[in-house]
């Protein structure tokens, strides 16, 4: 029986067994010995030499020490080499803007954040991630003639056409429908620009870096908007154009759209999930209680400082969240609900909302293991996200394998 090949981008085939598949199974942690890459793959020893041998002749590969023994023999152990270029990446969200350089593996070199509003538009908002990229280059301790920029990777706050990086329709982000992110930044690096929505590569970087063990992953975001990213099946799922994910403009459990006094959402639409639990609308109510608030951190503040009317509300609006989540994890019965996002750390209020109706609407069977937790990364999910996303392309097998045949 043939075994079954990846199709390359050039028309070619990758073999299940060649060089990339090797650098996979390395990269990934799942085989990094000799011996365990013979088991894995079933080659022979002077078979799976010269795997390697092509792999480390390319840069791809880097001795990682020892292994453990044998037959009595300490094993070599390899890693993919993490300093044969840098990685630039962006996490784009609708007040800020986080930027980093990271190494091959996808660990941040240096990084920064800043204040920014997405609403003045690609040019601008691009511009400033250019600049930044320009100015951490040179505080981290690279010779970018030995380690170029390898990759390109930009996380946006709105949907996107998978395969494209092109924004559709996006809700907040004024003057972006239609621009294709990954076309600003083709003429100034020679290298693969990639680009998604933010809360896809927040839950592809939870995912890699804290639970790469979880098959099945649901990665919400409760900042000023509310959104969510799929990792099922161990593999980020865009569905079928990248539209998968989008849980704030569902309409909020309970709520009548067709009411007069159904809250009105930025998306244009009524009595969305996000016009009711999300930070700006939170602002919203809060400031109409009278509290002085204006962004999403100073509902936090209030939580933080007990204030009675922020934690109930907050409280509540977790509960609401909680029978939006019951029925996508009866539908898509994740092991793993990770919640991120300003107002998942304001304290424990939104997250203990979120569990107490999770579970109690949920059905029995698809809660059974689930588990809801707050992000470990924090504010570095989305770059660390990005970064994955891009060295998964350029580490790909089927890519690897090419580039090899092609004395690249």
């Amino acid at each position: 029986m043939a075994e079954a090949t990846t199709a390359l981008p050039g028309g070619g085939r990758a073999h299940p067994t060649g060089p990339g598949a090797v650098l996979e199974l390395i990269r990934s942690g799942r085989a990094t010995t000799r011996a365990e890459l013979m088991a894995a793959t079933g080659l022979s020893r002077s078979t799976m030499a010269a795997r390697l041998e092509a792999l480390d002749a390319a840069g791809y590969l880097e001795d990682a020490g020892t292994g453990g023994a044998t037959g009595g023999r300490r094993a070599g152990s390899f890693r993919l080499r993490r300093d044969s270029g840098v990685l630039l990446v962006a996490d784009i969200g609708g007040s800020h803007l986080r930027t980093a350089v990271t190494d091959m593996a996808g660990s941040i070199l240096a990084s920064d954040r800043r204040g920014l509003d997405v609403a003045d538009g690609p040019q601008r908002v691009l511009t400033q991630v250019q600049s930044d990229f320009d100015r951490l280059l040179t505080t981290v301790d690279v010779d970018t003639d030995a380690q170029p920029v390898r990759g390109v990777g930009i996380g946006v706050p709105g949907p996107v056409e998978a395969g494209t990086g092109r924004v559709v329709s996006p809700p907040i982000m004024t003057g972006w429908d239609g621009y294709e992110v990954p076309a600003f930044f083709r003429d100034r690096y020679d290298c693969l620009v990639l680009a998604d929505k933010d809360t896809n590569l927040m839950a592809l970087g939870e995912h890699r870096v804290n639970w790469p063990d979880e098959e099945h992953l649901l990665y919400i975001k409760v900042g000023t908007g509310i959104g969510s990213g799929l990792v099922l099946g161990g593999r980020l799922h865009h569905g079928a154009r990248g539209a998968a994910g989008d849980i704030g403009h569902i309409p909020a459990p309970g709520v009548d759209e067709a009411d007069a006094d159904a809250p009105a959402c930025r998306c244009g639409n009524t009595g969305c999930l996000e016009a009711l639990a999300g930070g700006w609308a939170l602002v919203r109510d809060l400031a109409a209680a009278g509290h002085e608030v204006t962004a999403t951190d100073d509902v936090v503040a209030l939580v933080r400082d007990g204030s009675h009317d922020a934690v109930r509300l907050l409280r509540q609006r977790g509960r609401l969240l909680g029978r939006a989540l019951a029925d996508t994890v009866s539908l898509l019965n994740p092991s793993l609900l990770v919640i991120g996002g300003e107002l998942a750390h304001a304290q424990d209020h939104l997250i203990a909302g979120i569990r107490e109706v999770t579970y109690r609407r949920s059905l029995p069977l698809a809660t059974r293991d689930l588990r809801v937790v707050t992000s470990d990364l924090r504010t570095r999910a989305g770059v660390t996200g990005a970064a994955h996303m891009v060295a998964d392309a350029l580490f790909a097998p089927a890519t690897v394998d090419e580039a090899l045949a092609q004395g690249r």
